[in-house]
């Protein structure tokens, strides 16, 4: 059985506004890890294994904005996805009950409101739909969303493996705890160059 068999990659938040120089959240360093992350949605892409973007999807008085300054509000430009990153054919799963048909779609548009892309009220029910027993994890920011997704699908007792040079921190002191504190809990690390040398 492939490595790959029943997977899924998860892209965190991979959006103008933490990536770009001049966006209202970036992420220093950021957009060196936008290849990579391209390149894995491309590779995902080509092997048949579907790709779950999270995006924040803000209003304009979003209550996040209490904690954060104002970002990624939906329609905007730097909520946007950097056009390399994106596959089709892709559908956008809201954050409201219900959600589209995903059979078919090589990525998947997950938007949130929320640091924890959980708060989706319909990813769990994706998850069970798609069936995965493994999850590679990518994106921004390392010790925030990407830490959230990480624990969260840990908690659903699925193999998880965060791409380590795929992912950019704010801080690196709480990265490299967030990482530690992962493979305690039984997450894996691995590289680009080890998920594109094992089919």
């Amino acid at each position: 059985m492939s490595r790959f068999e029943k997977a899924v990659f998860f892209d965190v938040d991979t959006q103008a506004d933490f990536l770009d120089s001049s966006g209202a959240l970036y992420v220093p360093g950021a957009e060196t890890i936008v290849d990579r992350v391209a390149a894995l949605n491309r590779f995902a892409a080509a092997h048949g294994i579907p790709v779950i973007s999270t995006m924040d999807a803000h209003t304009p008085d979003d209550p996040e904005f209490s904690d954060w300054p104002p970002h990624c509000i939906a329609g905007t430009s730097g909520q946007r996805k950097p056009e390399a990153t994106l596959l089709d054919p892709r559908v956008v799963i809201q954050n409201s009950p219900g959600f589209p048909e995903v059979a078919g779609a090589r990525q998947i548009l997950l938007e949130k409101q929320a640091l924890d892309c959980f708060t989706n009220v319909n990813l769990s029910a994706l998850l069970d739909c798609l069936n995965p027993n493994q999850c590679f994890v990518y994106g921004v920011v390392t010790e925030i969303c990407v830490r959230r997704a990480a624990f969260g699908l840990l908690r659903t007792g699925r193999k998880v493996a965060i791409v380590t040079d795929a992912v950019k921190e704010l801080d690196a002191s709480e990265a490299a705890k967030t990482l530690a504190e992962f493979t305690a809990a039984g997450g894996t690390l691995t590289t680009t160059k080890e998920v594109f040398s094992e089919n």
